[in-house]
């Protein structure tokens, strides 16, 4: 974990960074069937905020991040479904295997989503298991923060 999150943030700014992972979860009711509208949706308010505070900026892109990879999770299945349905294939193991699968992941997600909005509400740095080191790989502090 990067030491630029040993100091405690604000009020604001712990308000600012929940709201990135909370509109992953908002966005749900309106895209469901659509995975790529949460990545959109989440990728405006990384846009909104890249000029925030390192707190904001970091917590903003790392749920970007998982959308990302929510988004390509989620497209593969309803690709695959929308085949199934309208072409030639047929439902395999392997289908049933993924959408499980698939099911499981953005159940994860959907929690550790929560998690990281409530904790991050709170002041609390969350870091992800996969994508926490990313962000620090495309996230960096301004000097002098």
């Amino acid at each position: 974990m990067p030491e630029s999150f040993s100091y405690t943030p604000n009020d604001f700014e712990c308000e600012k960074a929940s709201n990135g992972y909370l509109m992953s979860i908002v966005i749900i009711i309106v895209g469901l069937p659509l995975p790529i509208i949460n990545l959109i949706a989440t990728g405006m308010y990384y846009l909104g905020n890249r000029n925030g505070t390192f707190f904001v900026r970091w917590h903003s892109l790392q749920a970007l991040l998982s959308q990302f990879f929510v988004a390509i999770v989620n497209s593969c299945g309803l690709t695959w479904t929308l085949s199934i349905i309208f072409g030639d294939l047929t439902v395999t193991n392997y289908y049933i295997a993924y959408i499980l699968s698939a099911l499981i992941f953005n159940f994860i997600e959907f929690i550790m989503t929560l998690i990281a909005a409530t904790q991050t509400r709170k002041g609390v740095h969350t870091y992800w298991f996969l994508f926490g080191p990313l962000t620090d790989l495309v996230c960096k502090p301004e000097r002098g923060s």
